[in-house]
Formats: C-alpha cells, structure tokens, sequence
C-alpha cells in the first residue's frame, strides 16, 4: 500500500460570499490573526506527511503561489534588521524536501472538476488527500495526521464527518454509515449531495478532509454533472462505496466553517484566545467589551 505523499488545495473560487473583501483576494488569503487559511491547510497537510502541494487555483489567485515563493528581497530585508528568527520561518513554510504544483481551473465547475484537473501528477494506484482551507482545523493531534493513520490500517479512503444540525444538511454531503460500527470509524453505505431535511440518510456530514483513491480520478474524467449541474465529488466518491471502500472518521478536534462569516469570526476569537502573546490581552479586552454591552443593556431597560 503506498503511503499518502499528494495533497490537493481546491483554491480557485470566487468566495463572493466575502465581498468585497475577496473582491481583489482570495478567500483563501484572508489572516486568522497573522496566517492565512490557506498556509492552515498547507502546515496540517506537512504535519501529515504530505510532501507535494497541488494547488488548483482560478485566474485571480496568483498571490497564494506568491505567499508560497520565496522573496530574495524580503529575507534580506529581515535579516538586515537582525529579524532572522522570520526569515527562517518564512524561508521554510514549506520545506525544502517538499513542492508546490498549480493547475489552472478555467472554469468553476464544481469540487469534483476542481480536484480533477491534477489528475495528471495522481496514480491510479496512489492515494491522495483533499483539503478545503474554508475549513480550519484543529485538533490535539492534526485532523489530516489521524485519517492518516486510519488509512495506513485499512487501506481505504477516509472521510471527515461531524454531526450538523437537521436545518442545515442540505448544504453538506451526507453519508448513511454502518451503525453496527464502534468507535470513530465506520464504513460508508450511501452518500447523498445536499439533500433536503426530510431526505437525508442521517445528520453525519463530510467535511473539508478527505483521503482518496486514487482510481477517482479516472471516474470524475466521466463524471456527469450533479447537483446544481456541477462535477460533483459527491457523486464520485459514490462509486468507490461498492468497490475498494470509504470510511466516515469523527475526528478529534474542532472545526472552524470559514465559508462563513460568522465561522471566521469564530476562528478569530478562538485563535486570538488561544495565542501564547496576546491571549492573555485579548481574554481582558472581551471582557471589558461584553461588561460595557451589558451595562449598555441595563440602562436602556
């Protein structure tokens, strides 16, 4: 069995939802304090062992290759201000043993076409992850390490899933499990794009990590547009249920939907909480702000 080495960043929407912000941008691009959602993905995906970073980027996304380049200017900037510390964490952002590939998305035609334009540099008998930087990711071992390793057990492909409420499967991919299964890991039966509330097999959603077959590949190169008359991933995945296998894997940690507005703010707050400089700052400044709200709120009662 080959070890998972490739991982493919879906980057080249539009991420209208973030406007006007994403207007000159990519969504990708946007800082969680310092760090862009995109460099999340890519230091989850290095912790996991991946050594090729396949970026399938849009026409207005040259500064994720630009963010991932050197900069001969910069680093010398630094160092002249004795700033070394920075270079050298700049300079290894992704490490010299590892590369970058960008394939060009023409067209937005869905996740599945996205993920199929790196078809070229995937094997039939390779897996490969995919991972959406909309979704940041945190656990005490990274999410992408631990599908990892349930791949190295079983040989078979590996879906992130969490519980959603009813109100909102329509927005995900659902997957109906093997109930008899114990545990984080159970085998997949059926998977279904967006349904409605009252369609859905289960609330068990698949979320921005996945370890794939290789084989894939070949499928989405025939694959007939879905939902919403895109090349759906969805519906790819589907034909490796009754062939070499998927697993649904309820991670350890917590995921950030930073597709939304309110899930990046979420991700600030927790990350700005959690930063060993300004933590302790930041927990004072929101507690100041929520008694100065409530005070607010009693004199206008």
């Amino acid at each position: 069995m080959r070890p998972v080495r490739k991982a493919i960043f879906p980057v080249a929407g539009l991420g209208t939802r973030f406007l006007p912000a994403t207007k000159a941008q990519p969504k990708e691009m946007l800082t969680v304090i310092d760090k862009p959602l995109i460099q999340f993905a890519v230091e989850e995906a290095l912790d996991a062992g991946i050594t090729h970073l396949i970026f399938v980027i849009g026409r207005t996304k040259r500064s994720i290759a630009d963010h991932f380049d050197g900069n001969p200017e910069l680093d010398a900037l630094l160092r002249s201000k004795g700033k070394d510390d920075m270079a050298d964490y700049l300079r290894n952002i992704v490490p010299s043993h590892c590369c970058c590939i960008y394939f060009r998305q023409a067209e937005a035609l869905g996740l599945g076409h996205a993920v199929a334009c790196a078809a070229p540099v995937i094997e039939e008998d390779e897996p490969f992850a995919v991972l959406l930087a909309d979704d940041l990711m945190n656990g005490p071992v990274p999410i992408l390490t631990q599908m990892v390793r349930q791949h190295e057990n079983t040989g078979r492909s590996v879906l992130a899933v969490q519980e959603v409420p009813r109100s909102e499967v329509s927005s995900y991919g659902i997957v109906d499990t093997d109930m008899a299964s114990e545990g984080s890991l159970s085998r997949v039966r059926a998977m279904v794009e967006k349904p409605s509330a009252d369609s859905a097999p289960s609330n068990l959603a698949v979320v921005g990590r996945y370890i794939l077959d290789g084989r894939i590949m070949q499928m989405l190169k025939t694959q007939a547009p879905g939902k919403g008359g895109e090349i759906q991933l969805t519906d790819a995945i589907v034909r490796l249920i009754d062939g070499p296998g998927i697993d649904a894997y309820r991670f350890d940690g917590q995921r950030y939907d930073c597709g939304s507005k309110i899930g990046f703010i979420e991700a600030t707050m927790a990350h700005a909480l959690a930063h060993p400089e300004f933590g302790p700052e930041v927990r004072r400044m929101m507690k100041a702000m929520m008694a100065s709200e409530e005070g607010k709120a009693e004199l206008a009662d």
